[in-house]
């Protein structure tokens, strides 16, 4: 089985060819991802517009790549998948529009992948792990604790009722005047810097919910570079170590009331997984290592190159679906918000 994956719901254009072995474990046949960061650097973010545009001009020759790659023609897939959203709208309907019109072409599946969903489900692509499993999700546009207990079947255990975690470090870098995209820029700085100089505050804990809050703790490293301010280079990065370090507190501590209420829902995890762009970030790998080991759990955490956007998450996931008959039809449509859990509506309110 083989699926061709397209991702265009925000910066990164990608395209990407897995197979399903024989043994029932995922093979990346060819994995393209072109980055906007440059276009987007000068305005301190992604401008939606732009990327829309960017997308249109660099899929179709990803797409090209992708094959070529794998050594495949449309004729040789048995699948097309796409992030048909949550994501900056233009750029989703980019994508999907692509698959659905590869999917008439070829006379191929359609599958319309949640690209929350490509995140979920890419522990199984690396690792083969089976269900149920705690994920940590942490990207630029969400922060959520879920219970993985099947394809399709997922309960939120805790969210952000603010902040994702990754827009609070691009905010923090912009602040602070490092250089767009500010996640790995912040733990570039925090190397050197003093997590103890700074006395921030560890939004949420302690609470018997999982849920997360990023504004206050971000409002509060703003006040105190004010109060110093002019930064010297030493200050932004006592600065970035000490933000990250109550970032990291905190998500220890959000994760472990997370797998409390795994218990609860869903029984006994096989692994804690953490996937999403500030998966990255390998001080937050190592704390949620001692936190898995204390629990007597593995923690799984993707190769770097599938913690971002990518095509390969939406091709396995399309793959996960195509095995239990989950496809789509040509009205499926492109979503803005489309929450991961069951039950819930577009909006994200309880249905």
């Amino acid at each position: 089985m083989r699926v061709l994956g397209l991702e265009t719901t925000c910066d990164e254009t990608a395209a990407a060819v897995v197979r399903l072995s024989e043994d029932g474990h995922g093979e990346i046949l060819a994995n393209e991802v072109l980055s906007q960061i440059a276009e987007h650097a000068a305005y301190g973010g992604v401008v939606p517009e732009i990327a829309a545009r960017a997308h249109v001009e660099a899929l179709d020759h990803l797409i090209d790549r992708a094959l070529a790659q794998a050594r495949l023609t449309l004729d040789d897939l048995d699948g097309i998948a796409a992030a048909a959203g949550p994501g900056l709208i233009g750029g989703v309907i980019v994508g999907l529009t692509t698959a659905k019109t590869l999917a008439l072409v070829a006379r191929k599946p359609l599958l319309a992948v949640n690209h929350l969903e490509g995140h979920a489900l890419t522990a199984r692509l690396t690792d083969a792990i089976g269900f149920p499993y705690l994920l940590l999700l942490v990207s630029g546009g969400h922060t959520q604790l879920i219970a993985v207990k099947g394809v399709g079947d997922y309960v939120r255990l805790g969210t952000t009722i603010d902040d994702a975690i990754g827009e609070a470090f691009d905010k923090v870098a912009k602040l602070l005047g490092l250089p767009y995209p500010g996640g790995p820029e912040v733990e570039r700085a925090a190397e050197g810097g003093d997590p103890d100089r700074f006395a921030l505050p560890r939004p949420m804990l302690g609470r018997p919910d999982a849920n997360f809050s990023l504004a206050g703790l971000k409002t509060a490293l703003r006040l105190e570079a004010e109060r110093i301010a002019p930064l010297t280079d030493a200050d932004v990065a006592d600065l970035c170590a000490s933000f990250q370090a109550a970032v990291v507190d905190v998500v220890v501590d959000r994760t472990r009331v997370g797998l409390r209420l795994f218990r609860e829902a869903a029984g006994h995890p096989t692994a804690v997984v953490v996937a999403g762009g500030v998966a990255a970030n390998q001080t937050m790998r190592r704390a949620l290592q001692r936190l898995a080991a204390e629990a007597g759990l593995r923690l799984l955490a993707p190769p770097l190159p599938l913690c971002g956007d990518n095509g390969a998450i939406i091709a396995w996931a399309g793959i996960e679906r195509l095995r239990l008959g989950l496809v789509d039809d040509m009205t499926v449509p492109a979503r803005a918000r489309w929450p991961l859990d069951a039950g819930r509506d577009e909006a994200g309110e309880k249905a």
